[in-house]
């Protein structure tokens, strides 16, 4: 199966539709009025479709077993046709069109099977996805956003090691079309980090993240420098990045990294390990995008520290 652990649980919704077709009045009246010999149509196959729903994962070989939080099946008779409605809700990191398609499936077969002794020509005309929402499909912020990334470590600095979280950053960010118009390498320097920060937010950058210096040894002290910048925390971002990594390692909770805005630049810290940017980047990303939109209706300091 597909990997999904990078992925975040989310809401998501999918609804998918089946239609049966008859080729009779006297075959419509059967199911409305509950005359049809094998039984009532209605309920026999909604308990076969909540059935299908919950078990889609152990007849589609690729689909993953996840929590049915929600299904619902409903009817809408529209002339010879019995149109079939599956709404399937999880709290996933994977959505549910699969399983509200299963389900509607199900229950058109149960239809046609319950049928057919009374009418020869019953077809299933279609079934298809009508809706889904929720995960990372749903997040759009077509506005550019003029983004920096900046590496804070002594070692890449001087030279005696490779950048690659930067690197990182910058490539995750090329999958959501976010184009990175600054990357630098500074040392760990409270001065000079608090330095770049001003510089950057001062040059109209919108969205300025810093990676390396979030841990506990002595150098690390990229949030002590941005700390006495910041005009709004955001610490709900940094609390969303500590529980993913938390699930992933449990050292996560020991990362000290800060979000929030200087003037209308938003500022996160991120750890300076490859593996810790990733998770930091799957935690964040593109739901804190969001922030921009609700941004704008808030009034910000014109200039920063």
């Amino acid at each position: 199966m597909v990997n999904i652990t990078h992925k975040s649980n989310t809401l998501r919704k999918a609804i998918a539709v089946a239609k049966v077709t008859v080729s009779k009045q006297e075959t419509i009246d059967a199911v409305i009025n509950r005359k049809v010999p094998k039984g009532d149509v209605f309920e026999f196959s909604r308990a076969a479709g909540l059935l299908a729903v919950k078990k889609t994962s152990d007849v589609i070989p690729d689909c993953h077993p996840l929590p049915v939080e929600y299904t619902a099946i409903t009817f809408q008779v529209e002339g010879l046709s019995i149109e079939i409605n599956v709404e399937v809700h999880t709290i996933y990191k994977t959505g549910v069109e699969v399983e509200a398609m299963h389900g509607a499936s199900i229950v058109a077969l149960t239809m046609y099977d319950m049928l057919k002794p009374l009418d020869k020509q019953v077809e299933i005309t279609h079934i298809k996805l009508k809706s889904k929402t929720g995960g990372k499909s749903d997040i759009t912020d077509s506005d550019e956003i003029k983004t920096a990334v900046i590496v804070c470590s002594d070692s890449v600095a001087n030279g005696s090691k490779e950048d690659v979280s930067g690197k990182t950053i910058i490539h995750k960010l090329e999958k959501l079309k976010i184009e990175t118009e600054c990357y630098e390498i500074i040392a760990d320097d409270k001065i000079l980090i608090a330095a770049k920060a001003k510089q950057l937010c001062n040059d109209g950058y919108q969205l300025i993240l810093f990676t390396g210096g979030t841990g506990l040894s002595e150098r690390d002290i990229t949030p002590d420098a941005i700390t006495p910048l910041i005009d709004r925390e955001i610490p709900g971002i940094m609390e969303a990045a500590r529980n993913y990594g938390q699930q992933r390692t449990p050292y996560a909770m020991l990362s000290r990294g800060i979000a929030g805005f200087i003037g209308n630049t938003l500022v996160i810290t991120l750890p300076g390990s490859v593996k810790g940017v990733e998770e930091t980047m799957d935690a964040l990303f593109p739901y804190v995008l969001h922030v921009f939109k609700v941004a704008r209706g808030f009034q910000h300091n014109e200039n920063p520290r």
